[in-house]
C-alpha cells in the first residue's frame, strides 16, 4: 500500500498469495480469459506458440504452435480472439471455426513492425501498437528493418476494414486501454517510461495526449500492459516493478509484488475479479474484491 485509497477501495482484499497456474515458458505475454470456453489464452513469444489454461480442470495444453510469435491477445464483441502476431507482422482474428482472417498487415501499403498488443471499443473498431520489438531481433519475430520507420498506434475500421494510423509519437508503444466511458484511450510507452492519455473525439481520432503516469524514480519500473476496473483504477503490468494500480488522477497508490517480471495481465474468471498475470516464465492468477473491465467494451454481450 503506498496510499490509503489503496486500502479504503479494496484493492488489498481477496487472496493473500498467489497461485500458479503453469511454469516453462521462455517469456509469458498476452494472456486473455475467454469465457465461452472457460479457459486463458496466452503466448510463449520465443517458443512460438500459444497455450490455454482450463478453469474447470487445471490443465494447460498447447493452443497453437507455430503461431507467429504472437504477443497481445483479446476478444472482440462476438468472442472472437483477436491476436497481434509479431512474427508474421499482422493483427488475426480466430473465427468461431478455428479459422484465422487477417484484419491488418500494412499500412499504406507499408508492411507493419510487429503489432504488440489490441483493444476493442464498443463501435467494434480495434485499436493495436506496432512497435519494433518483433524485428529488431529473432528472439521474439524475425530481424527485419521497418517499412514504416516509426512505432505507431492504428485503427482498424470495422465497416471497411481500413486500417488508420492515429497516434504517431512513441518511442515504443506497448499496452493499450480504453476508459471504462470509452472517452479516452491509455497508452504506454516503454522505452519513454511512460504512460500517456488520449481524449477520443466523435470521429474516432486522438487529442495530443498527455502523460498520466511515469516510471520516474522506480528504476526497475518498465511500463507493458494495462487494465481497468470497474472503479476506474488503472492496473498496469511493470516488469520488474510487479503489478502497478493507478488512482485515477494518476497517483500511484499500490502495488502487487510478483516474483518475476511482469509482461501483461488480464481480469476474468466468472465475476471477473481473477487477475491473470503473465510473467516471465510463469501464468499467476490472484483472486481479489475489485472487478475488471471487459476487454471488449462496455454493454451487455450475450456471449458472456
Amino acid at each position: 500500500m503506498l496510499d490509503d485509497r489503496f486500502r479504503t477501495g479494496r484493492c488489498m482484499n481477496g487472496d493473500e498469495g498467489l497461485e500458479v497456474l503453469y511454469t516453462g515458458c521462455r517469456w509469458a505475454e498476452g494472456p486473455v480469459y475467454v469465457p465461452a470456453w472457460r479457459q486463458v489464452v496466452w503466448s510463449d513469444i520465443p517458443n512460438d506458440r500459444m497455450l490455454r489454461w482450463d478453469e474447470e480442470t487445471g490443465a494447460v495444453s498447447v493452443f497453437r504452435r507455430s503461431a507467429g510469435h504472437t504477443n497481445g491477445n483479446t476478444l472482440d464483441r462476438e468472442g472472437r480472439l483477436i491476436t497481434c502476431e509479431q512474427g508474421n507482422r499482422r493483427v488475426t482474428r480466430t473465427e468461431h471455426d478455428g479459422t484465422v482472417t487477417v484484419l491488418a498487415d500494412r499500412w499504406e501499403g507499408k508492411r507493419l513492425n510487429s503489432p504488440n498488443d489490441a483493444t476493442v471499443r464498443s463501435d467494434g473498431s480495434i485499436w493495436f501498437s506496432d512497435p519494433d520489438f518483433g524485428i529488431t531481433s529473432d528472439y521474439e519475430g524475425y530481424r527485419a528493418e521497418s517499412e514504416i520507420g516509426s512505432n505507431n498506434v492504428y485503427r482498424i475500421d470495422p465497416a471497411t476494414g481500413e486500417v488508420r494510423l492515429v497516434a504517431d509519437c512513441f518511442e515504443a508503444p506497448n499496452g493499450l486501454v480504453f476508459s471504462p466511458d470509452e472517452r479516452q484511450l491509455y497508452v504506454s510507452d516503454t522505452r519513454a517510461g511512460r504512460i500517456r492519455v488520449f481524449d477520443v473525439r466523435d470521429d474516432g481520432t486522438l487529442s495530443d495526449g498527455e502523460v498520466f503516469a511515469e516510471a520516474g524514480a522506480r528504476e526497475q519500473a518498465r511500463f507493458d500492459n494495462l487494465r481497468f476496473d470497474e472503479d476506474g483504477r488503472l492496473w498496469v503490468a511493470a516488469m520488474r516493478d510487479g503489478v502497478h494500480c493507478y488512482d485515477p488522477d494518476g497517483t500511484l497508490i499500490g502495488r502487487l509484488d510478483i516474483p518475476e517480471a511482469v509482461a501483461n495481465i488480464s481480469w476474468g474468471g466468472a465475476k471477473r475479479n481473477r487477475l491473470f498475470i503473465a510473467a516471465e516464465t510463469s501464468l499467476y492468477s490472484v483472486v481479489m474484491a475489485v472487478t475488471g473491465t471487459h476487454p471488449a467494451g462496455p454493454g451487455r454481450r450475450p456471449w458472456l
